[in-house]
Order: structure tokens, then C-alpha cells, then sequence
């Protein structure tokens, strides 16, 4: 039998749980890291289709590291659609009182645009402690995060 591409239907998936530790981690690098576990593409059985990938928790957001000036250089932008209406904010600032949206926000630019990286992201859980209510699922550590 000649070699076959494989693809993944959504009743074949089992979604598994990971766990990561984000104390002392650089932000790109564990936002990458973590998008690539969302979108499932470090399992062989990857669809680009199909929501294949894991679920993962974060704990320990506060603690995320920047390289360089960027906590002070960096800005989050948002806009209410009103004119006058553009917030700006360091990321030290964010990182002070909202530390889950850093890394958020990083990962959700890493994902597909449209529905299924909407659901992608819905696997994603930030926490800014140790703790996290997920122990239930039994989630496994994320070896290769940076």
C-alpha cells in the first residue's frame, strides 16, 4: 500500500492538557512555543482543519520576562471606536495589573484568524498565581517550553 496522508476527523481527536510553568520565561518564546501546542502542529497527526491540538494551563503570568527596554518601550493599543478613544499602556503596566493578557494577547496573534483559531484559543488558560483549577484534567508539563 502506497503512503497515505492522514487526516484527523473532529470525533477522532482526544484533547489532552498541558501544563507550563511561565516563571522566569521570555514572552515570544513561550507565546511560540504555546501556539504551536494549540494548533497541534508538534503531532504527527496534525490537520490543519481540525481543532487536533491540546489544552494548555499557564501558571505563574506575573512572572513572564522581557528581553531588552521592551517593558517600558513596548505599548498595548486599544481603541473604543470613539474618537478620543485610544488607550495606551506599557507593558510594565499591563504586566502590574493584568498579567494574563500579555501573554494572551501574544499567543492569539500566533493563531489562525476565523473560527478555528477562535476555538483554538479557547483551549488557552492564564493564570497569574501557582495555582489553577484545572488539576482535575491531570495535565502533563510541557517539556519543550523555553
Amino acid at each position: 500500500m502506497p503512503r497515505q496522508t492522514t487526516l484527523m476527523k473532529n470525533e477522532e481527536i482526544r484533547t489532552t492538557w498541558r501544563h507550563v510553568d511561565a516563571d522566569g520565561k521570555v514572552l515570544g518564546r513561550i507565546a511560540s512555543d504555546i501556539a504551536m501546542v494549540l494548533m497541534g502542529k508538534h503531532l504527527p497527526t496534525y490537520t490543519p482543519h481540525v481543532l487536533s491540538g491540546e489544552a494548555v494551563v499557564v501558571t505563574n503570568a506575573e512572572k513572564i520576562t522581557m528581553t531588552g527596554k521592551k517593558l517600558d518601550q513596548k505599548t498595548r493599543r486599544r481603541w473604543s471606536g470613539y474618537p478620543g478613544g485610544l488607550r495606551v499602556q506599557t507593558y510594565r503596566t499591563v504586566r502590574d495589573t493584568q498579567p494574563e493578557r500579555l501573554l494572551e494577547d501574544a499567543v492569539r496573534r500566533m493563531l489562525p484568524k476565523g473560527r478555528l483559531g477562535r476555538r483554538m484559543f479557547g483551549n488557552l488558560h492564564v493564570y497569574r498565581g501557582a495555582e489553577h483549577p484545572h488539576s482535575a484534567q491531570q495535565p502533563k508539563p510541557l517539556a519543550n517550553a523555553s
